[in-house]
């Protein structure tokens, strides 16, 4: 039983959600965001909350259903708050720095590693160490954060590279001798 899908998503202040023929457009203070309704499931405005349903019981309606829910949810939230996500550089002579729509990283290779920004994603650097990536759109921030972190991984080793705020590194115990 799909128990995310059933919950209906409170339209905050300020926020317009708006259902047309397979497309559901939110527009808030931070911007406008739409994507297209799954096939199968109906998505209405009741009561400034949006409700999303199914049309029956089966193991896939419901699983479509919890998705578009969460998708149409990500919206509100994109639109009203935004998104964040903060990365860490470790490591001696790495940094950050950006020029122009490119994010450019010295991660210890032979070259720089130059990054496009995409539109709608704002990335600021705070002591060329730590990289903070905003957005209205939670996909499109975790995907430009994920290609920074891919970069250059962190070394289990010696824990240099880029990590996400807060992430654990186990770390490993290197060569000993034997004696």
């Amino acid at each position: 039983m799909s128990r995310i899908g059933k919950k209906p998503i409170v339209i905050p202040q300020g926020v317009k959600v708006s259902v047309g023929d397979q497309q559901v457009s939110v527009e808030g203070p931070k911007g406008t965001l739409s994507r297209g309704i799954v096939p199968g499931i109906t998505v209405a405005v009741e009561d400034a909350a949006v409700v999303v349903r199914r049309p029956d019981n089966q193991r896939q309606s419901r699983a479509k259903q919890g998705l578009m829910r969460a998708l149409i949810a990500n919206m509100v939230k994109g639109v009203d708050k935004g998104f964040e996500r903060a990365l860490e550089i470790s490591g001696v002579g790495y940094r950050a720095e950006t020029s122009g729509d490119t994010i450019v990283l010295h991660l210890g290779y032979s070259h720089l590693v130059e990054l496009p920004i995409p539109s709608g994603i704002e990335v600021q650097v705070e002591k060329n160490t730590k990289v903070v990536v905003r957005g209205i759109d939670n996909q499109l921030v975790g995907q430009v954060a994920s290609k920074i972190r891919d970069a250059r991984r962190t070394d289990p080793y010696k824990a240099k590279g880029v990590t996400y705020e807060g992430e654990r590194i186990l770390r490993k115990a290197g060569k000993k001798a034997v004696g």
